[in-house]
């Protein structure tokens, strides 16, 4: 599945790094995922349920919390409020470039941080907690024996992970400020709770805390023999199905009234660099993705169409279309057109009945066969009719780009 790469500004001006994992085909859903407490976007179990449900055709974006991976900024200095701002943020920036969350999941603490941020993000039709804990304030267990050195020197470098980091009074106070269980009692969207009833960092209580307090429709999964970070690949794969099958009941709907609304009117194409190699791009038009790249030849990955062919497919499209239109119109027995393209560059002089006679051309090869008991005139006035789609007509007028600097 391909994988955008970028960055945002997080709630305090930092820029944070971010990976967005999309299906090959059409997304049904836009997802944004909350890693573990130090563990960072591209930690096992956030990579691999983020690709594993890009599968299903579920876009998810992952991003590292400030301080973390390849964020800017200094661990020390956030607080779990923090990290809500920006989840908030994230969501913003997901809804302006692509099209906003419908399901918001989070791991271990980021599943709380997604049940405090939920209510602010309103386009969230539903939520998923993977090992969860009912109170941000249970992360401290993982440093209780520096919480009076924190306290009274105002900060104290811990060890979390086999990994040194610095916790200050700040973080302690914030957390123990949050009513998580407030937040789930007034979710109002459907909620999933996925625990390992053996969980030894974060205990099951914790998910029979938050299912209790969840408002219906709510549901809980066992996540029997899987660790707290579901190291075992086949524990993430399991919740990533689980997740995809059980978010479709949510989000189909809201998908399709998406769709529906983008078919109202023009529809924006927008193409953005995934710096996954040198030339790939996403181009995103509506509910649909595809990859663009340049031929191997050419210096690129070939993982998608080059730009000449995305014209070339253009005008093809446009070419059968409007035979068929004609043809339905016309009763004509025109039972399947294929038109075969091809765009090449001529010497200015070969070409006889072009104005420009030096340099080089841009020719098109256009290659149309028609199935069906056609007579000679019907064939005639369809070939006729196909130099009239609006895509030809486009490209044989005078074309007038517009460009600007986006604000």
């Amino acid at each position: 599945m391909p994988t955008e790469r970028f960055q945002f500004t997080g709630s305090e001006g930092q820029q944070l790094a971010a990976a967005l994992d999309t299906p090959d085909g059409e997304v049904r859903a836009y997802a944004l995922f909350a890693h573990c407490f130090t563990c960072g976007k591209d930690g096992l179990a956030a990579k691999r349920i983020a690709v594993a449900l890009s599968a299903k055709g579920i876009a998810v974006l992952r991003f590292d919390f400030t301080g973390l991976g390849s964020s800017e900024g200094d661990f020390a200095n956030s607080t779990f409020s923090s990290n809500v701002a920006d989840l908030v943020r994230a969501a913003d920036h997901l809804r302006k470039a692509y099209n906003a969350p419908t399901l918001l999941i989070g791991h271990s603490l980021g599943g709380a941080a997604v049940l405090a941020a939920a209510h602010e993000i309103p386009d969230a039709k539903a939520v998923v907690t993977i090992a969860a804990p009912s109170d941000p304030a249970h992360v401290t267990g993982h440093f209780a024996d520096s919480i009076e050195k924190i306290r009274k020197d105002g900060q104290a470098e811990v060890s979390l992970a086999g990994r040194p980091f610095t916790i200050k009074r700040e973080f302690l106070e914030d957390v123990a400020e949050h009513n998580l269980i407030g937040h789930v009692a007034g979710l109002h969207k459907a909620l999933l709770v996925m625990h390992a009833p053996t969980d030894d960092t974060v205990g099951i209580d914790n998910a029979t805390r938050i299912f209790v307090a969840a408002k219906h429709p709510k549901s809980f999964i066992s996540l029997a023999g899987a660790d707290h970070l579901l190291s075992n690949r086949q524990d993430a794969l399991y919740v990533a199905d689980v997740i995809a099958a059980w978010a479709a009941r949510y989000l189909d709907t809201a998908v399709s009234t998406e769709a529906a609304a983008d078919e109202a009117g023009p529809r924006d194409v927008m193409v953005r660099e995934t710096r996954n190699g040198k030339f790939q791009q996403t181009v995103t038009v509506g509910p649909h993705r595809m990859l663009a790249d340049e031929p191997v030849a050419s210096g690129g990955d070939d993982t998608g169409l080059g730009p000449y062919d995305f014209l070339l497919a253009g005008l093809g499209a446009c070419t059968s279309m409007t035979m068929r239109l004609y043809a339905d119109r016309k009763s004509l027995p025109l039972e399947r057109t294929t038109v075969t393209l091809r765009h090449s560059k001529i010497h200015a002089e070969d070409c006889a009945e072009c104005e420009t006679k030096a340099g080089m051309l841009d020719q098109i090869d256009r290659v149309i066969a028609m199935e069906g008991p056609l007579d000679a005139e019907q064939r005639q006035r369809l070939m006729e009719i196909a130099d009239k789609c609006p895509v030809h007509r486009t490209l044989t007028s005078e074309v007038r780009i517009l460009s600007r600097a986006a604000d």
